[in-house]
């Protein structure tokens, strides 16, 4: 039951990733058309509930044009605590 909690909460954060890494390479990409991209407003509602809570514990001092970069930090952060949890629960699994 928690592996298939943690192979769920994996995949999500794997959407997660990837809809952020799309925006940054559209962002890069599009210049300052990037607004009128219809992919790109996907993209950006896909990941404004994790800007949202990136700018929420994120401190007052990390200036607004960051937290992309944070909230990228923290997403491959919560991947690499998933990988090594889904790892050990592997093992245990089949150790028992």
């Amino acid at each position: 039951m928690m592996y298939q909690l943690v192979v769920i909460l994996k995949g999500i954060n794997e959407v997660a990733l990837m809809a952020l890494l799309g925006q940054g390479a559209l962002f890069v990409l599009a210049g300052s058309k990037r607004d009128t991209n219809i992919i790109y407003s996907m993209l950006k509602t896909v990941t404004s509930p994790i800007m949202k809570l990136t700018r929420m514990i994120a401190p007052r001092f990390v200036v607004d044009q960051h937290i992309g970069f944070l909230a990228l930090f923290l997403l491959l952060l919560l991947e690499a605590i998933l990988i090594v949890l889904k790892i050990r629960l592997y093992l245990a699994a089949i150790a028992g």
